[in-house]
């Protein structure tokens, strides 16, 4: 293992930015701790709010001279019970309980279900999770604008509490009228990823997709079991994909979660495309200084799974020691990333390449990369999907990626293996000469080669158009 690889960590870093890591001096501090990509939070917090934390991570950007992704995870639909008379209710198993329409407030016997498609769409039989499935009831009886249920496990219940349906695939959108307006605000401030939570099916992607036109990646949220029935075919609408333990961890049982993730992780994989795993990483660090041995053992297994990236959320957003919680996670992956067991998982695990000439290429570059004795993969691209590709090959080299403006180079940030770095080359029109002496040059520059090191260059012909990846160079850096 070369020098240049044993200093760079592969697995990115996510970070929640929130009341604990808002101000410039917080974010600035937490992406020297390794924080490569910070995730924007709209479930929670005003447009201006959520404004000043994307400047304050746009000055970092400028002042550290290194792209900085923004994930803007939008809230989607929340289906909520209404309120109680009291504020709560204890319910007691094998109680019953009636959800209606009615918006008076409720009882022990009765509450509002402010949501007409799952009465409609529930069945005799399924469950309904409360609370974050603190409490569970089964559907006894059903009628044109209520639901009969039996409490099955009991608890205390209080106002809005969440409902999760994990039997029902319900007809209703993954984007809401909030959304929508939350979508067009980030989009306006130049974020460069979406969040979309609670997809369902395929058509959820398609409308997302018109509205972002093209402005942001799509990073798939599966927190839903419906979801992962019709795995393949959102993962094809998708440019990255994130596995939300949160609300996937309410509706599926918990032994079913560690499978579920290493089957998403698996399929992204083989479509190509960046996978995050988040939700409860270090979640005791939120009060801790440090973190629980069977959390960091959750950090580390989802490095040998083959994550591109880990995510932290409240740890970071509210928690009491956010900078701490990114430098232990960052020395946790490295410590992964060091292990020779993890590297022969690495190779075992590498997906065989589609039959495609970008696939061709990206496969090619680091059998060449190996088969040479190359320090670094240079790739040059237009809008960041050479890099991905390569990425999905796990090169046992760093990959830096000439991307053609910094809105391609920040979505790299997400990427396994890859550092990314703005080089203006639209419309351009060099010679492939010139081109492999700018690698060179940028790969010197950012110490990934020294005189003497071979590099791979990875690059279109004719330079400077879209999807054409077509060429692989060898050169020597002098």
């Amino acid at each position: 293992m070369s020098a240049s690889l044993s200093a760079q960590r592969r697995t990115k870093i996510i970070a929640t930015i929130g009341p604990a890591s808002s101000s410039e001096a917080q974010v600035a501090a937490l992406a020297a701790a390794g924080v490569d990509l910070f995730r924007v939070n709209f479930s929670h917090g005003a447009h201006s709010e959520h404004a000043a934390r994307i400047d304050a991570i746009r000055a970092v950007e400028a002042r550290l001279g290194k792209p900085i992704g923004i994930l803007a995870d939008v809230q989607g639909p929340k289906l909520r019970v209404g309120a109680f008379a009291e504020g709560r209710v204890s319910l007691v198993k094998g109680a019953r309980l009636r959800l209606d329409l009615d918006p008076t407030p409720g009882d022990e016997n009765r509450v509002q279900l402010p949501h007409p498609e799952i009465i409609a769409a529930a069945t005799v039989g399924s469950s309904l999770l409360l609370d974050d499935g603190r409490l569970r009831l089964g559907i006894v009886g059903r009628g044109a604008d209520h639901l009969d249920t039996e409490v099955l496990n009991g608890g205390v219940l209080s106002d809005r509490k969440g409902v999760n349906v994990p039997d029902v695939a319900l007809p209703i959108p993954a984007l809401t009228e909030k959304d929508r307006k939350d979508l067009e605000f980030a989009l306006g401030r130049g974020i460069d990823y979406v969040g979309l939570s609670f997809v369902q099916r395929p058509a959820d992607l398609e409308e997302a997709r018109h509205l972002i036109a093209g402005r942001a990646w799509i990073m798939t949220k599966i927190e839903k079991p419906q979801a992962l029935e019709e795995l393949d075919d959102i993962l094809k609408l998708s440019d990255a994909v994130m596995v939300a333990r949160g609300d996937l961890g309410v509706e599926l049982p918990p032994e079913a979660v560690p499978l579920a993730q290493k089957r998403i992780i698996r399929a992204a994989r083989l479509h190509g495309l960046p996978v995050v795993v988040a939700t409860q990483m270090l979640e005791s660090m939120i009060t801790s200084p440090a973190p629980t041995r069977a959390e960091a053992s959750d950090v580390a297994t989802a490095v040998f799974d083959g994550a591109d990236a880990v995510m932290l959320s409240g740890e970071t957003a509210v928690g009491q020691y956010p900078v701490e919680a990114v430098s232990i996670m960052s020395r946790i992956v490295r410590r992964v990333e060091e292990d020779e067991g993890w590297q022969a998982i690495v190779e075992a695990n590498r997906p065989a390449p589609e039959r495609s000439p970008s696939d061709a290429i990206a496969a090619a570059a680091q059998q060449v990369a190996e088969t040479a004795g190359a320090v670094a993969i240079v790739a040059f691209t237009l809008s960041g999907r050479t890099a991905v590709r390569i990425s999905r090959e796990r090169p046992a080299v760093p990959i830096l990626c000439l991307a053609a403006n910094a809105n391609a180079a920040r979505r790299m940030t997400v990427a396994w293996g890859v550092t990314p770095r703005p080089l203006d080359q639209e419309g351009s029109e060099k010679t492939v000469a010139e081109v492999v002496a700018e690698a060179v040059t940028v790969a010197r520059e950012t110490g990934f080669a020294r005189a003497g090191d071979l590099i791979v260059v990875a690059m279109g012909i004719p330079f400077g158009r879209a999807g054409t990846t077509n060429s692989l160079r060898v050169v020597r850096v002098d």
